[in-house]
């Protein structure tokens, strides 16, 4: 059964609002198809294989972006409260973002708008080491949790575990920040914290070096909640909506090719990120990374099917929002429902999924 859409219809309600805030870049007016420029917000501090080589490195490297006549520079940003308040401020155009911080920022008044989906499958999981005493939620009453930073979507899902398990996220469980990979394992492994707070493909890092972790179950709770989604600011969608369009096709473009080559996508990630490498050749880390970023590219495609019938890129169902604002109210960000209508704007997804998917398919099958 195919799910409706809510579409945003809160931009003319919400026009003085949109003077607030804006993008940095130049607009589209005149010419549609003119060549701009966005800067697109990364929601973590450190480059790895994950959304920004899965949507933008693989747009840059096999022409998507071209196509569309667009230039993007990435920033990075510590975690999705920080790429929020970059669109917010003007230092970024557009970023994927967890959608609990743009929901809380929508509740404080904030300008900013969801344009599509990027994340669907909940990527989220507490991990421990093996011997730990640690074995279901309520376990974790006095315990501390490792996270990626208090503005990242780890503390959001930290406080909504610990929430879902009968607990006082403010008072039961201390948070603290510890970044990802090695150290992260590092705090985890040394009892500067008894559990961890990642997403996926953080965990396949970790676990690439052959270190053993046990994964807590999460409840049905959070079934069908969203996670990164992609969020500009009122102004910056009223003038540049062709350019986010586009925008947003190219990084469809780029995903779908990397669910059907993840190998060649991380190849075009040492090409835009050489800092990937480390220092190291490509085949001595192409195995490794390859299935770090297969562990982020199952949290943004659908859970089930192939490439081939892939459609509806960027969709957020009614029942997604509902989970997700519910979510967000558990998790202590937001106090009130927030009305998706002043938030969600799917009328660029239209554009956003015209495309030929047969073409990325086949492109993507003949890359090395």
């Amino acid at each position: 059964m195919k799910l409706s859409l809510r579409l945003g219809l809160g931009v003319a309600v919400l026009a003085a609002l949109s003077a607030c805030a804006g993008g940095p870049s130049s607009s589209s007016h005149g010419d549609s198809r003119a060549r701009a420029t966005l800067q697109l917000a990364v929601p973590s501090a450190v480059i790895a294989p994950k959304e920004e080589v899965a949507t933008y490195a693989v747009g840059d490297a096999e022409g998507y972006l071209a196509e569309e006549k667009l230039k993007v520079d990435v920033i990075n940003t510590d975690g999705s409260v920080a790429a929020v308040q970059a669109v917010a401020s003007g230092s970024a155009d557009i970023a994927p973002a967890d959608a609990g911080a743009i929901l809380a920022a929508r509740e404080k008044g904030v300008p900013v708008k969801v344009i599509g989906g990027l994340v669907r499958n909940w990527p989220w999981r507490m991990a421990v080491r093996p011997g730990s005493e640690i074995r279901s939620p309520a376990d974790l009453k006095g315990k501390k949790i490792g996270v990626i930073s208090l503005a990242s979507g780890s503390a959001i899902y930290a406080r909504a575990y610990a929430s879902d398990a009968g607990l006082d996220a403010a008072k039961d469980v201390d948070l603290l920040p510890v970044g990802v990979g090695a150290q992260a394992l590092a705090a985890l492994e040394n009892g500067r914290v008894d559990v961890l707070a990642l997403y996926t493909q953080a965990y396949t890092t970790i676990e690439n070096t052959g270190t053993e972790l046990r994964y807590l179950d999460n409840s049905d709770a959070f079934d069908g909640i969203r996670s990164l989604t992609y969020t500009v600011t009122e102004k910056t969608l009223k003038e540049k909506k062709d350019v986010l369009t586009r925008y947003l096709r190219a990084s469809y473009k780029a995903l779908l090719f990397s669910a059907v080559n993840p190998e060649a996508a991380m190849r075009d990630g040492y090409q835009a990120f050489p800092q990937l490498l480390t220092g190291k050749k490509a085949d001595d880390r192409i195995a490794d990374d390859t299935r770090t970023l297969e562990a982020w590219i199952e949290t943004a495609v659908p859970a089930t099917g192939e490439p081939e019938n892939f459609k509806d890129w960027g969709a957020i169902a009614d029942v997604e929002w509902d989970k997700t604002v519910a979510y967000t109210r558990t998790a202590g960000q937001i106090t009130e429902d927030v009305p998706i209508p002043e938030l969600w704007d799917g009328s660029l997804l239209g554009g956003a999924n015209d495309f030929d998917p047969a073409a990325v398919i086949a492109k993507a099958k003949a890359a090395g």
